[in-house]
């Protein structure tokens, strides 16, 4: 791999994504599989003028033996030190960057009852801290290749040539090209604004879904909600772009109000396992039917993990034609997958999207239709087929997506 193109890649993400500005503290967590690019992410936020950066490295082999071993009132303790660093993140909102790199299957064959029942214990003991923090700091996810991910992506390569081959895909598909990586994104978010903008204008209360592979659903929308995508700001913060890459334009829906049948177009990668060939039924805003061809016990787990689990957080549109769809790569990955087809994610919603949140307790946000939850999973509905069609609240439709892609 060009060294260039690895330094515009740690550029962008210090740059573009997190927006490192001078005296701020950077909090970076990476699994293991690339320490010379953290190296150089690292040195690019002080050169941004980071005061401090600190580094919180993770495998999810160890991870698998915790599962294994660790009983789950073990797994779902939450300790003085964890508590200590949540009261910390709320008093000096240090930046967040995830270097992901996960092996898709790296929990198969773990009791995912445990992981669930663990993480549904632990949850409540840090959830004011998350409400707290929720919307308040810069934060970016951007992948780097692991070997069993990238031997996961490319069955037919091992080794140092499988990574070499991801590294490519993740440059060309954030926009890493050999150009002016951060000029890509200005304009590349210039075309995301644009699109949010017209949404926003149509003032959508319904969206309604049909494609050939039986998904056929109508989802509501919460009245003045925003639309999100691309660039963020976080309050006296500045701008950050949350995921390198994006293709996405995205909403936070009316928790509870949606009906119909929805067809995964991707597998999903949850909890370290993969479910496949799988489609999930509404009634009254809730999920009643889940089917899968692969895994369908571990999407009813996920379902089940709290209230806000069987309801959705999140419409997010994205055009066929997106340039990840078109490296003809499954990677198995959500970053990466959702942003190559239209989605939506079951559990927590983005408060963020609600005017005047910010003003708002936990609790006003929730009656005001932003669904709560311990989860937020994204799952793949887009198609070539898919049409999609706005209905505003006087009843006017306008045809938001047809054959895939926008037609605003």
């Amino acid at each position: 791999m060009k060294e260039k193109l690895l330094h515009d890649y740690a550029k962008l993400i210090v740059r573009k994504g997190i927006n490192v500005q001078k005296g701020e503290i950077v909090w970076v967590y990476p699994q293991l599989d690339q320490p010379d690019f953290v190296t150089m992410v690292v040195e690019e936020c002080y050169k941004a003028g980071a005061k401090n950066v600190v580094v919180y490295w993770s495998h999810d082999q160890i991870s698998r033996l915790a599962y294994k071993y660790e009983t789950v009132s073990s797994l779902a303790d939450v300790n003085s030190i964890a508590i200590a660093r949540l009261k910390y993140r709320l008093k000096k909102m240090p930046t967040m960057l995830y270097l992901i790199s996960d092996d898709p299957d790296a929990f198969k064959g773990v009791n995912q009852a445990k992981i669930s029942k663990a993480r549904a214990k632990s949850y409540p003991k840090i959830k004011k801290y998350l409400d707290q923090l929720d919307s308040k700091y810069k934060w970016c996810i951007a992948a780097v290749p692991g070997l069993k991910w990238a031997e996961k992506v490319f069955p037919d390569v091992k080794g140092v040539n499988a990574i070499e081959k991801l590294w490519e895909k993740i440059l060309f598909t954030s926009r890493v090209d050999g150009n002016d990586p951060v000029e890509n994104w200005n304009k590349h978010n210039e075309f995301l604004i644009s699109q949010r903008n017209k949404l926003e204008s149509l003032k959508l209360r319904k969206l309604h879904y049909k494609s050939a592979n039986g998904t056929n659903f109508s989802v509501e929308l919460i009245p003045g909600v925003r639309w999100g995508g691309g660039v963020e700001t976080a309050p006296n913060k500045g701008e950050f772009n949350p995921n390198i890459p994006s293709e996405e334009v995205f909403t936070t829906p009316l928790a509870g109000r949606c009906e119909g049948t929805l067809f995964a177009s991707k597998p999903l990668s949850y909890n370290g396992e993969i479910i496949d060939g799988f489609s999930i039924t509404f009634k009254n805003g809730k999920v009643v039917k889940v089917h899968a061809e692969k895994n369908q016990g571990l999407l009813e787990k996920m379902v089940a993990m709290d209230e806000g689990a069987a309801k959705l957080g999140e419409v997010a549109l994205v055009p066929y034609d997106s340039p990840i769809r078109q490296s003809n790569t499954l990677f198995y990955n959500t970053l990466f997958d959702e942003n190559a087809a239209c989605h939506f994610a079951l559990g927590r919603g983005f408060r963020e999207l609600l005017p005047n949140s910010e003003n708002m307790s936990a609790g006003e946000v929730e009656a005001k239709g932003i669904n709560s939850s311990m989860i937020h999973v994204d799952f793949m509905v887009g198609t070539k087929d898919l049409s999609i069609v706005g209905e505003d609240e006087k009843g006017h439709k306008t045809q938001i997506f047809k054959d895939g892609n926008w037609s605003i």
